[in-house]
């Protein structure tokens, strides 16, 4: 090698360590600083341990601090001790002990993200949106969510009193008795020639609970069905998977959601595999302010692929992707955990949902019903009307019945009368140009 290259090499080594030397000292800089903030820590811990006015375990202020850190990154990660661990694990699989709300903490209150159908919660009038003030005697301000979890669980048949406060009304006492939840996530009917279908959460019953719901509304209604309502309502989520699944069975191809992370490579994306086991009937699909997380990936998918309406009021807009990463200390420990938020997720058309929601595209809200007591008149009520007495005689035939609890509830849900219009108005449309 003759010198001149020697120079060129040396010159290009000089020039590399030139270059990677700001970037070695802000490393270490780096490293200097986060041990630094770690001594901080040890230091704050040991003061603690030893003056806070009452003897507190390590084992308890590490859990604090631990959840203290995550809570403070955003609303949806926490620590999860041995106790909370195992509820999750039941909540995924469709049963749990509790009042049966979906909560969030918001400007240092518990926010109801959703009442859980058919639980204690439920029956007793919590709607999505209330904020939850009080704990029994406990202020709410000040506590992490972890912290107001614990304070209302407890057993089973054990009375809890929660304050809330909801918009335009003074703030309320509400008394809910625990209860363990088994939750029925899929519920059907055959209102005439629609099917109705309900999901209340997305656990692991959901997709086989739709797939049963849709055969036994086929076998019933036979060649008459013209099409289905499809109600998330206060649905406030759950398993990203079956939310997948549950999409997948009214698509015949195409994206569902994907998921992005911090890095922006990171980009996982699902999708249809399967036939649409409607076989393309006309679809609606109501959501409202508590369908969140995997309703509105279900929404924002049917929505863009064009496979359903969209009606009812803009969803929750919970856009996130809580990861659940289990821990154990010891061996002879339970498991513990976090739940860390690690991705976004987008709708097939590349929005994301995080803070916005589902835009519906018939915004109906919910509306009141309101009875009058006018008599309305037909021909046959008219004086020596023709075949006035076939009339009489046939409505003396009448026998009234006593109405469903779920013909009642139809009575008085506006938004699902508008649904089931939708689809006898969109069946028709297609009969007609076919």
């Amino acid at each position: 090698m003759n010198f001149k290259k020697i120079m060129l090499n040396f010159i290009k080594l000089v020039f590399i360590i030139f270059i990677s030397f700001p970037f070695a000292l802000n490393a270490a800089s780096d490293e200097e600083e986060k041990y630094k903030y770690l001594d901080l820590f040890g230091q704050v811990f040991d003061r603690v341990r030893s003056a806070y006015v009452e003897e507190v375990s390590d084992k308890e202020l590490i859990e604090k601090a631990i959840d203290g850190m995550l809570s403070g990154l955003d609303p949806h990660s926490g620590y999860m001790n041995e106790e909370v661990w195992q509820e999750m694990q039941m909540d995924t699989k469709g049963k749990f002990g509790g009042l049966g709300i979906e909560i969030t903490m918001e400007e240092g209150f518990v926010k109801v993200i959703s009442p859980i159908e058919d639980t204690p919660a439920y029956e007793a009038g919590i709607l999505a949106g209330d904020y939850i003030i009080q704990i029994d005697d406990t202020p709410v301000f000040g506590l992490t969510l972890n912290e107001a979890v614990e304070l209302m669980r407890g057993e089973k048949g054990k009375p809890i009193t929660i304050t809330v406060s909801r918009d335009g009304n003074e703030p309320f006492d509400v008394e809910i008795i625990r209860d363990y939840i088994n939750i029925r996530s899929v519920k059907s009917e055959l209102v005439d020639d629609v099917g109705y279908l309900r999901i209340t959460s997305f656990n692991e019953q959901t997709e086989s609970g739709l797939i049963s719901a849709i055969e036994e509304i086929e076998s019933q209604a036979n060649t008459k069905l013209q099409g289905y309502v499809l109600d998330i309502r206060s649905n406030p989520g759950g398993l990203l998977t079956q939310a997948v699944k549950v999409t997948d069975i009214f698509l015949e191809r195409g994206e569902i959601v994907s998921t992005r992370g911090r890095d922006k490579k990171d980009i996982k994306r699902y999708r249809a595999k399967k036939t649409d086991r409607t076989n393309g009937k006309p679809l609606v699909v109501i959501i409202d302010g508590g369908s969140a997380s995997a309703s509105e990936i279900v929404a924002g998918a049917l929505k863009d692929h064009r496979r359903a309406i969209i009606l009812g009021t803009q969803s929750f807009g919970k856009g996130s992707v809580q990861t659940i990463i289990p821990f154990q200390v010891l061996e002879s420990d339970s498991l513990t955990g976090i739940r860390l938020t690690t991705a976004r997720y987008y709708t097939p058309s590349g929005e994301s949902i995080q803070g916005k929601g589902i835009t519906p595209d018939i915004i109906i809200e919910q509306g009141e019903f309101e009875s009058y007591d006018f008599k309305t008149f037909s021909e046959a009520d008219l004086k020596d009307s023709l075949d006035q007495n076939d009339v009489e005689s046939e409505n003396d035939e009448d026998v009234e019945r006593e109405l469903t609890d779920f013909e009642k509830r139809l009575a008085k849900d506006y938004q699902l009368q508008r649904a089931i219009d939708l689809i006898r108005g969109v069946s028709l449309y297609k009969e007609s140009i076919e």
